[in-house]
This record gives C-alpha cells, sequence and structure tokens, in this order.
C-alpha cells in the first residue's frame, strides 16, 4: 500500500492547551484553538449491548490475560523506563485524554450542550442517545518533552474536511520521536501500560483503537457508531495495516469490527495481533 507523507504544510492551525498531540504523544501544545462539535446519535440495538455467560466469561477471560500481560511484562517494563529517563528528560509515562466507550444520555439532558451536535430535528426529550465520554490513556512515553516548542508545525488543530479520510494519521521520519521511542514504536511496546486500562475497564484487549478527541468533530452520524463499543489495544485496523492505513480505511474497519463482533473474532483478532507484533507488519 502507498503511503503518503505527511507533512507540516498539509496542516493548519494548533491544538487547544488542554489537549495533546492528535498524532504521537507529547506535552499539551500552549497555543490556542478548539475543538469542533461532535455529532450524537440515537441509541438502537447492536451488538455492542449483548451481554450473558458467554460476555460475562470473556470479561474474566480478558483480565485475566490482561494481568498475566502485566506481571510477564514487568521486567521489560521497568527496562523500558529507565531507558526513556536515560535517553531525554521528562516522564516516563505519557497519559492523554481519549474517546471511551460512549454513553447513553436521555435527549432533554443533552439540550443547550454547545461541544455536541444534534441529529437533524433536533433530540426527542425521551429518547436515548449516544454521548461522548472519556478516559485516560496510558503508555509509555516516545516524544521529546518539549515537543510542541520545538516543532510547533506538526500539531494539526484542523483538517480540510473533504480531505481527512485520505489523510494519515502518521508522519513519517518524525523528528518528535526520541531513539528509543522509535524502537518502542517498532517493537510496538510502548502501549504496553494500556493492559491495565483492560483491566479496570477503560479498554478491552479487541475493539475500535481510541484516537486523540479532535478526530472526533470528522466522523459523520454513522461513523459515530465506532463509540457504541469499547476501545482497544487491538482490532480489525491493526491487523490489516495498522499506520500504514488512512483515517477514512481506519475508521471503515473499526464499523466493519463493530457491526459484526463476536468473541470468535476477537480472539482470532488477538492471535494475528501477536503475529502482526513479532513480524513489525505496519509498524512505524
Amino acid at each position: 500500500m502507498s503511503h503518503t507523507k505527511a507533512t507540516p504544510e498539509a496542516f493548519r492551525d494548533a491544538l487547544p492547551r488542554e489537549q495533546l498531540a492528535a498524532i504521537g504523544d507529547a506535552e499539551p501544545d500552549p497555543r490556542p484553538g478548539r475543538l469542533g462539535k461532535i455529532p450524537v446519535i440515537r441509541v438502537t440495538a447492536s451488538k455492542a449491548d449483548s451481554n450473558g455467560i458467554a460476555e460475562a466469561a470473556y470479561r474474566v477471560f480478558e483480565i485475566a490475560l490482561a494481568l498475566i500481560g502485566l506481571i510477564v511484562a514487568m521486567p521489560v517494563m521497568l527496562g523500558i523506563a529507565v531507558l526513556i529517563r536515560l535517553d531525554s528528560p521528562g516522564p516516563v509515562l505519557f497519559r492523554h485524554r481519549r474517546p471511551a466507550r460512549s454513553v447513553r444520555v436521555c435527549g432533554r439532558n443533552l439540550e443547550g450542550r454547545t461541544d455536541l451536535h444534534p441529529p437533524p430535528g433536533g433530540y426527542d426529550r425521551d429518547a436515548q442517545y449516544y454521548a461522548p465520554a472519556y478516559f485516560t490513556l496510558v503508555k509509555f512515553r516516545t516524544m521529546y518533552r518539549d515537543a510542541p516548542a520545538r516543532f510547533p508545525s506538526y500539531y494539526p488543530g484542523a483538517y480540510a474536511r473533504e480531505d481527512f479520510r485520505s489523510q494519515y494519521p502518521h508522519v513519517e521520519n518524525d523528528p518528535r520521536i526520541t531513539r528509543v521511542g522509535r524502537l518502542l514504536r517498532k517493537l510496538s511496546v510502548d502501549e504496553l501500560p494500556n493492559l491495565w486500562s483492560v483491566v479496570v475497564g477503560d479498554m478491552r484487549l479487541v475493539g475500535p483503537r481510541p484516537e486523540a478527541l479532535e478526530v472526533l468533530q470528522y466522523h459523520t452520524p454513522e461513523e459515530m457508531i465506532r463509540f457504541t463499543c469499547k476501545p482497544g489495544i487491538s482490532g480489525l485496523a491493526q491487523i490489516n495495516g495498522r499506520k500504514l492505513l488512512s483515517w477514512g480505511e481506519t475508521m471503515a474497519l473499526d464499523l466493519e469490527y463493530v457491526r459484526m463482533r463476536t468473541i470468535a473474532l476477537d480472539l482470532k483478532i488477538i492471535l494475528l495481533t501477536i503475529k502482526r507484533v513479532v513480524t513489525a507488519h505496519g509498524a512505524l
């Protein structure tokens, strides 16, 4: 697959101070800006709503696998922490507010919210809608702490809406990434702390990858369906190209996953993810 090179000139404006980088992991950008409105969709039945014995058993399996992963990887994680501190100043861990599974909110409670884009015709006061929710993603820091000050033009605040889906979320030869950070990303070990998010219930082993909040404003109402499922460490996009995919390709695969999700599919994705990580397929 051809991969169009992203450059600073391809982006416009800056991120708001309270948000972190839309691509990668760095400190908050001190320059002003704001997020666009996020579409809201009405609640309909979906596979994400399924419960029962099978789901409960799978949740126990997820927690057990995540805990085993954390325990086994602990020596590696301690080594990574030392390397990060020796390589560049700054914290070992990077924390970023990301979209969680959307929550159900009654229409009457959404009226007047300026951060949301209501459906055509406005809210039905007695109907239920999916409204955005958030959690704190934790991973190893792979960028320079002062990256926003050193490379301010690499922080997009707005894409041209018509160009968004053809853009790639990752910058080739990104100068913001540290030497150790490049190695961590190549080996896909920078996301090992995500396993703790699985244990506490913020994420699943498999699900749509949680993108930066700035991306939400470019979603159509139909595409917001991807947030009716908990975000995951891996998913269809991660086993079908990972960082080689454009925004549009990633969202299409996430939507496909949400619509056809089964426990059997999750197990298949977990196994294929291990294979992709070992072969470094799609890693940048």
